[in-house]
C-alpha cells in the first residue's frame, strides 16, 4: 500500500465533512449516549466548525489516500491553535482517523510516521495529544510509538464529561 498524503484545502470541505462525521461515529458511537452523540457530532464536524478550523494559520488537516481512495486523515495544531498545552515548541495531533476498511493495514502508522516528519520539519520539539481513557486499542498503538501520559483533561461528548489521557513523544 502506497500512502500518499495532501494538505487539505477549502475546497475539500465537502469530503472532510464527510470522512470526519463518518470515522467519528464508527470510531465512538457505539459507546455514547446516542443524543449526546449526535448533538456533538452535528456541531464539532458542520461544514462551519470545519472551514473555520481549516481556515486557522495554526491548524493544517491532511487528506490520506490509497491510491486515488481516501483512506483517513489527520490534523495538526501548532501554536495558539494548541487545545490544551500551548507551547511554541508542540504539535498537537488533534484527530488521526482511519477508514474502518483499512485499519489493521498499517496505515496508522504510516500516518504518524508522516506526523513525525511533518513535526521536524515545523522545528517542533514533541508531539502531543489526547486520547479517549476508555480506548484501549489507540493507547496501546501510541504506547508502542513511545508516546508517555503526561495528564488528563476533560473532553465533551454533548453533556457527557469524558476524561483523555494526554500522551507525548519526544522528537
Amino acid at each position: 500500500m502506497g500512502l500518499n498524503f495532501r494538505e487539505c484545502q477549502t475546497s475539500d470541505l465537502d469530503e472532510l465533512v464527510k470522512i470526519s462525521k463518518d470515522t467519528f461515529a464508527a470510531a465512538f458511537e457505539k459507546d455514547n449516549n446516542p443524543d449526546d452523540f449526535q448533538d456533538y457530532i452535528q456541531k464539532a464536524f458542520s461544514p462551519e466548525s470545519l472551514e473555520k478550523e481549516l481556515k486557522n494559520p495554526n491548524s493544517i488537516f491532511y487528506f490520506v489516500f490509497d491510491g486515488e481512495t481516501l483512506v483517513g486523515y489527520f490534523k495538526l495544531n501548532i501554536g495558539a491553535a494548541q487545545t490544551d498545552v500551548h507551547d511554541k515548541n508542540a504539535v498537537e495531533l488533534e484527530r488521526i482517523y482511519v477508514k474502518q476498511e483499512y485499519q489493521g493495514k498499517k496505515v496508522g502508522a504510516k500516518m504518524l510516521n508522516e506526523i513525525l516528519d511533518l513535526g521536524k520539519k515545523h522545528n517542533k520539539e514533541y508531539l502531543w495529544l489526547g486520547v479517549w481513557e476508555h480506548n484501549p486499542k489507540a493507547i496501546r498503538f501510541y504506547q508502542r510509538h513511545g508516546f508517555q501520559k503526561f495528564g488528563e483533561h476533560p473532553y465533551y461528548i454533548g453533556t457527557d464529561k469524558q476524561t483523555d489521557w494526554l500522551l507525548r513523544l519526544d522528537l
